[in-house]
């Protein structure tokens, strides 16, 4: 007999520890999930003032109503002429996470800002984006580069520490976590209208993220559920745990139907074009030299959800296979674009379920069986929208062929998606064998093979008519 295995042990805080800022900013935790440990920081030290002061001059729309830098076109003469490098004073806050994720968020948000000014006003004169700025200079880079090695970021705009979930705060501290109540800090278009598109598009992924405590609680339970089974023959923790999963996945999708309110289909292209990356962008063939750091060009992937760690999570819980394809490959190197905790975290999952074969036990029993089947449906229905966001946001608003993040805009999310689809066939078929049919598997399997056939269909006709 095969001995009962043992996980190793992760530390998931359960006490974020606000105060104490030598901590990561981002550090999983069951009460606050992937996001930060605390609020975001919203004002810098005195030594960054000018920094400061362009982020509030640079948007296309200020908060103050009138035309920005990047709306005349004046960003990169200002930056060029005026911008001083801040550099030196970084060091002064090497012990502060805090503080130095806020000094990432705002520095990539100039970095962006000024690779892809030039592209915003192609865009508006052709329809095409044109050439981005090929050089980052050094007032920029360093302090940038600087920032994010002392944080593990990228030293390019991430979701995680820059555009999304660093990139909020609260209108009323006392009324805490709730849409109503938060504001974005950066913006580039005019999201620092709390009402706009941007901030809309924004803060929904913040609203999101904010009921990911439950679905890391609900991971980590799911998996001591295993091993306590597979040791003493009881499965209710399993069981248990799963059903928080299920929970937490369905409030998640949820908050991701109310994108459709909060950010309009037709304005999304206003802001998209400054969180594309240099990765498989025609914008930057050569990629970006970073002034002062390498003479080698450099290139990261852009912004995007896909740097969000609560489907991968689900993936890894769940044990769902893609496919050895190239644009799985992508899939995985988008994996260096979120906080290292995070990774960690997603790691420690993956080879926790392989380790208790989580799949394999959910699939042994009619109950388990049901309970995975409806966590995978909600890893589905998650993908199943995001593809009808991309749909309707960008494939009909524009034939540009890459995402922000460099991956084929048509076939990359119908890979996942597929694989989804894919592993719930297998669960109908294992339901079979242990004769448990019921209404709603019934009425789940009817839902999935129309979409599995409706996506198909999808995507030959836009393959088809982009000659891809």
């Amino acid at each position: 007999m095969a001995p009962t295995p043992t996980l190793q042990p992760f530390h998931v805080l359960e006490d974020t520890r606000r105060d104490d800022r030598t901590l990561p900013a981002f550090t999983v935790s069951t009460t606050r999930g992937f996001l930060p440990r605390d609020e975001p920081i919203t004002e810098l030290p005195r030594e960054f003032a000018a920094l400061d002061t362009l982020l509030h001059r640079c948007p296309i729309r200020t908060a103050t109503g009138g035309p920005g830098l990047l709306a005349e076109g004046l960003l990169g003469e200002v930056v060029e002429q005026e911008f001083p490098n801040l550099v030196e004073h970084v060091a002064k806050y090497a012990n502060d996470q805090a503080m130095l994720t806020a000094l990432y968020r705002d520095y990539s948000f100039l970095a962006s800002s000024y690779l892809l000014e030039p592209c915003h006003h192609n865009m508006l004169k052709s329809g095409s984006y044109g050439l981005g700025r090929s050089v980052l200079p050094e007032n920029i880079s360093m302090p940038l580069a600087e920032v994010a090695r002392l944080t593990g970021f990228q030293p390019f705009m991430e979701y995680a520490g820059s555009y999304a979930l660093y990139n909020y705060r609260l209108l009323d501290p006392a009324l805490g976590l709730t849409y109503d109540n938060l504001a974005p800090i950066r913006a580039f278009e005019k999201g620092l209208d709390r009402t706009s598109s941007e901030a809309g598009f924004v803060l929904t992924h913040v609203d999101m993220v904010k009921e990911s405590p439950e679905l890391v609680a609900g991971a980590v339970n799911t998996l001591r559920g295993a091993e306590h089974y597979l040791a003493h023959g009881d499965k209710k923790l399993f069981k248990d745990g799963l059903k928080e999963v299920v929970n937490s996945l369905t409030k998640i999708n949820r908050v991701l139907e109310r994108m459709w309110s909060r950010s309009k289909p037709g304005e999304y292209g206003n802001f998209r074009t400054f969180i594309f990356g240099i990765t498989g962008q025609s914008m930057f063939p050569k990629g970006v030299i970073y002034k002062g750091v390498s003479d080698t060009p450099f290139t990261f992937r852009g912004e995007s959800g896909a740097n969000d760690s609560m489907v991968p999570l689900s993936d890894n819980l769940l044990q769902i296979s893609m496919p050895e394809t190239p644009l799985t490959d992508i899939l995985k190197d988008f994996r260096k674009y979120r906080p290292g905790n995070h990774m960690e975290f997603l790691s420690w999952v993956k080879s926790s379920a392989e380790q208790v074969g989580i799949k394999k036990l959910a699939l042994e029993d009619a109950e388990s069986a049901t309970l995975y089947l409806h966590a995978l449906d909600q890893v589905r229905d998650f993908r199943w929208r995001h593809w009808n966001f991309t749909r309707e946001y960008i494939i009909k608003k524009t034939a540009h062929p890459t995402a922000t993040g460099g991956s084929p805009i048509i076939r990359w999310l119908p890979n996942q998606l597929n694989a989804v689809i894919n592993a719930q066939m297998e669960v109908f078929r294992a339901l079979e064998d242990l004769n448990h049919a019921t209404p709603a598997v019934a009425e789940v399997r009817e839902k999935v093979t129309k979409q599995k056939a409706d996506l198909t269909k999808e995507v030959e006709k836009f393959c088809a008519e982009r000659g891809v």
